[in-house]
């Protein structure tokens, strides 16, 4: 009872604090507490590198007054025995939605315009938002929260690109608002999804989100500089905030990596919230200089009972599972600063068990108390009153019996602002563990746990289970057993008092009525048992297994980046695609990454040679038209993105690009899709597999953006038709309507005058100065020949007509014009527009001069490229070096990259392909595929690949097995199909 009322007496001194003074009372007397509350005799963690054992905290009105082993404790002071206790410093979660609650979608169909008016023109910024307007304060979740070991959150809004201001809130249960609010506007926060209350369709791709992120920080500056007249709320929003700290939710490490090039490009360095796969580019992160915000969401191991369900996992998914658990400590051990934090779990309840496991694959307990503590802290400005212990904190802490990392630690009380949130009664003594006792001559085993919070017991007797209920309350226990005969129902009832940690003693009440003693002592484990469990505690210290991690981490990955070797290719038919045609038993020499001799006879010092007899060398294929390595393709949103470009959103890890090297391809373009008669901006990369995505991108690349005609643009096969044009006249209207805006535009930048960039107009401006080139989706001859004429008008050049299935037609006009074709071999009669394809299309065109590529437009195509040139050979005779070049130097030409690839040319890069026959054979294999020097793509190592990768799923699969034999959750196996990208695929990222 006295421990009753001490407790009652701390929870009044500490809610009278919260008062407010100049708030009147009604209720009674007003009266103020000024008692301090020491504890004294614990184990006191003041920050994660200081430490103070036997030491005493003194707080006051919610803050530390001091700590350390010889404090004055003040008379009128309640004082709190913590002997065998620990106290650390509260968490703090730093990326929550905390008492807010999350928008519904808004209604169906697509909106083009922005449904506000005084704010952005889209509706999906919106930095005026302010968290406190939509913020209540739930008690529930906050209790959850402080079984965790949180303190303080910071909240905000998870809804559109740019979400507007978080707020800093105290999880005191035992306070209003008035104390809890600690700051409303601690935080600005942004990410590359749509808000769901808008139907707005404008962005509908990650590098449509990019772009108009970069649109809306030029035109903030814009605005600020006072050059518009009209009132936006969200600029000015936007302005005020850009002194908070500002947090981006990227999600992964992609993701990470293009949030921090949109900041870079305005000198804003982002919090980033991760995605747990940072492990893979450790560093690229790096070399981003942000703090991360870590969730620490790691998969399952998934159930691999089913050997052919195992079959299908991806090695790349089982590798997630296995190196997820290491990304803290590989974040920490080079050096790049973290906060951890709950978002991205489905249960919070998982958070501690996935931090243990993070501890035990090596994050060190200072760095994940860091993490927890003094790094949000500092992140949030807070670090005088937050994260520490120290003098004029917060009295934000945690009591626990021992160290709070490990998993046996019990966790009493969670102190905010020096109020009290009890999680388990510290006083109650802890009776977990087993016990025998006899009743009425039987034997009974009893075994006890979370015997302080909510008591679970299991009763055995003559090796069978007996239904046992149990509670605990005050150091003593009640116990109902069901009786060992299963065709009566009775019980036994039993009430025992814990007299110690080792015993209990009480009454046991039979079925009849009789009442017995009951005596019951607690099982000592044997000192074999002991050293048994320190042994196995010894085995298991070391760091868990982890999968290597490759470039890029998943199958036939390098475990080290290639590097540029010294390569002579000796006896090889070499096909020059120059004046010296097809050359028989020459030699190439390969050096820095140059093709740095042709000829006979040839050596070179420290060269590796390579015998190419019965062998052909070839210039890498080059596609003009791809979709592969890429993680958006359309920004369908507006009738024009110009702003937007594939180069944003490059990925690295596409399985395609290993797959396109082994069918000897060397350089793409990746193209935007045909959602809009102008799409976005090209990106021409090498395929450099292991390579992170800007390194992809050719140094000093031409400047490509996709137009597109037919169909698509026109949305024939929409539900909506409600977006302009719907015709194929009004897709001609667009193109002389933006570009006109452009000459605009250009006009009044080279005037000298201020003006508003525009990111979209820039782009089209470089078209009319014949610094940016066309590459056009195009199918019917009537709309091929009006685009020419437009180009005629507005003084330019369109470049490339691309799967022009009708070029035959207009042969003559493109002549005449200047632009090449890339079409199709063969392809046709897969929608209405293509019904007049014919497969002697390229064959026309090359006779009337145009310069001829064969594209794929197909991840699948693309692998044999080789194979499709071919087959100008058969459909109109085109000689075999000419359809060679359909592939190689033509595409290079309409690329404007012929004077670095494309042939054979002493001086030009390396990219290099090794076939084992005749390259235009359907039975010749790319044997070597080289690019500046290295070799990407190895037949023999090819080989090598597949059996490693066979026995690390082997050992992955083991190890999964081994987690579901200890009882932990697993996850189904579900097929995944892996998607392919095509013109008209979208991206559905929102």
């Amino acid at each position: 009872m006295i421990k009753v009322h001490l407790r009652l007496l701390i929870f009044m001194c500490s809610f009278s604090v919260f008062a407010q003074d100049y708030f009147p009372s009604n209720s009674g007397v007003i009266a103020n507490n000024s008692n301090y509350i020491a504890f004294t005799n614990a184990t006191i963690h003041v920050s994660p590198t200081e430490t103070i054992n036997n030491a005493t905290l003194l707080i006051k009105d919610g803050k530390v007054v001091s700590v350390g082993e010889s404090v004055n404790i003040p008379k009128n002071t309640t004082k709190i025995d913590l002997t065998g206790k620990t106290i650390y410093p509260s968490f703090i979660d730093m990326y929550t939605t905390f008492g807010v609650e999350k928008p519904k979608r808004g209604g169906n169909g697509p909106q083009y315009g922005a449904s506000r008016s005084g704010y952005y023109w889209n509706d999906h910024i919106m930095p005026e938002q302010d968290v406190m307007a939509s913020f209540k304060y739930d008690a529930k979740s906050a209790s959850d929260l402080h079984k965790l070991g949180f303190g303080v959150v910071n909240t905000h809004m998870p809804d559109g690109v740019v979400r507007g201001t978080g707020a800093l809130i105290a999880l005191n249960n035992n306070a209003d608002n008035s104390m809890r609010v600690m700051d409303g506007e601690t935080t600005q926060h942004l990410s590359f999804s749509k808000s769901v209350t808008s139907r707005q369709s404008y962005p509908s791709s990650i590098m449509g989100s990019m772009a108009l992120l970069r649109q809306m920080y030029d035109d903030a500056k814009w605005y600020q500089a006072g050059n518009i007249d009209t009132k936006d709320l969200s600029l000015e929003a936007l302005n005020k905030n850009k002194n908070l700290l500002q947090i981006f939710e990227a999600g992964s490490r992609a993701n990470v990596m293009r949030a921090d090039k949109v900041g870079d490009a305005f000198n804003i360095q982002y919090t980033i919230v991760g995605g747990g796969d940072e492990y893979e580019r450790i560093d690229e992160i790096k070399g981003t200089n942000a703090t991360l915000i870590l969730p620490i969401d790691f998969q399952l191991a998934y159930d691999v009972d089913d050997p052919f369900l195992a079959s299908t996992l991806s090695l790349s998914d089982m590798r997630s599972w296995n190196q997820q658990p290491h990304n803290p400590r590989l974040l920490a051990e080079n050096g790049i600063k973290f906060a951890l934090t709950t978002h991205g779990l489905k249960s919070n309840k998982t958070f501690s068990s996935n931090l243990m496991k993070a501890i035990e694959n090596g994050l060190s307990k200072q760095r994940a108390l860091e993490a927890l503590t003094t790094v949000p802290a500092s992140l949030l400005g807070k670090s005088n009153v937050l994260g520490t212990l120290k003098t004029g904190s917060y009295a934000n802490f945690l009591i626990t019996d021992g160290d709070i990392f490990e998993k046996k630690t019990k966790l009493y009380e969670n102190w905010v602002q020096g109020s009290a949130h009890v999680i388990e009664n510290m006083t109650t003594k802890d009776i977990d563990g087993d016990y025998d006792f006899k009743l009425a001559g039987d034997d009974y085993k009893l075994t006890i746990s979370n015997s302080t919070s909510k008591t679970d017991a299991k009763i055995e007797s003559n090796a069978k289970n007996l239904g046992t209920k149990a509670s605990y309350t005050d150091d003593w226990l009640n116990l109902t057993i069901k009786t060992a005969d299963s065709t009566k129902k009775e019980y036994i009832r039993i009430v025992a008092n814990a007299t110690s940690n080792t015993s209990l003693n009480g009454k046991a009440i039979l079925p009849n009525g009789n009442e017995l003693s009951f005596f019951a002592n607690k099982i000592e484990k044997e000192d074999s048992e002991k050293k048994g469990d320190k042994k196995k505690d010894k085995d298991d210290a070391g760091t868990p297994f982890m999968s290597p991690i490759t470039y890029p981490n998943l199958a036939y990955g390098f475990t080290e980046k290639p590097k540029s070797e010294t390569l002579l290719f000796k006896n090889a038919t070499v096909w020059t695609n120059e004046s010296e045609g097809v050359l028989e038993e020459t030699d190439v020499l390969i050096k820095d990454g140059k093709i740095s001799k042709i000829g006979k006879d040839l050596s070179s010092k420290n060269a590796k040679v390579i015998d190419a007899t019965g062998k052909h060398i070839t210039a890498g294929i080059i596609d003009e038209h791809s979709h592969i390595a890429a993680s958006s393709i359309n920004e369908g949103g507006q009738n024009s993105s110009a702003e937007v470009t594939i180069e944003d959103v490059l990925n690295d890890e596409a399985i395609d690009i290993y797959r396109n090297l082994a069918g000897g391809v060397t350089s793409i373009q990746i193209l935007h899709g045909s959602a809009n008669p102008i799409g976005g901006r090209s990106a021409i990369i090498k395929l450099k597999w292991g390579e992170a995505a800007d390194n992809l991108i050719y140094e000093n690349s031409p400047k490509f953006i996709k137009f597109a005609l037919g169909e698509n643009v026109k949305q024939s096969r929409s539900r909506s038709n409600s977006r302009f044009p719907q015709s194929r006249m009004g897709v001609e209207q667009v193109f002389v309507d933006y570009f006109t805006r452009a000459k605009a535009y250009d006009e009044a930048k080279k005037s000298g005058k201020p003006f508003r960039h525009d990111a979209e107009m820039e782009t089209l401006a470089e078209i009319l100065n014949g610094e940016r080139f066309i590459s056009c989706h195009s199918y019917v001859q009537s709309e091929i020949n009006m685009l020419m004429k437009v180009a005629d008008q507005f003084d330019f050049t369109i470049n490339t007509f691309t799967h022009i299935l009708e070029g035959y037609k207009v042969a003559d006009k493109m002549k005449a014009h200047g632009v090449g074709g890339s079409t199709f071999s063969d392809w046709w009669g897969y929608k209405y527009e293509v019904n007049d394809a014919i497969p002697y299309n390229a064959a026309i065109m090359h006779n009337a001069g145009v310069t001829v590529a064969i594209n794929s437009d197909d991840a699948e195509m693309s692998r044999r490229l080789n194979q499709e040139a071919a087959k100008s050979v058969k459909y109109g005779g085109v000689s075999e070096e000419e359809a060679w070049k359909f592939v190689t130097l033509n595409p290079a030409k309409l690329l404007h990259l012929d004077k670095r690839v494309g042939s054979l040319k002493v001086g030009k890069d390396a990219d290099v392909v090794l076939w084992t026959d005749h390259p235009l054979s359907i039975y010749a294999k790319a044997e070597k595929t080289i690019i500046e020097g290295v070799t990407y793509f190895d037949l023999a190592r090819d080989k090598e690949m597949r059996e490693a990768i066979k026995k690390e799923k082997s050992e992955l699969i083991n190890l999964m097995l081994q987690d579901k034999n200890k009882g932990l959750k697993t996850q189904p196996v579900k097929k995944k199909e892996e998607k392919l990208m095509h013109c008209d695929s979208m991206d559905l990222h929102n």
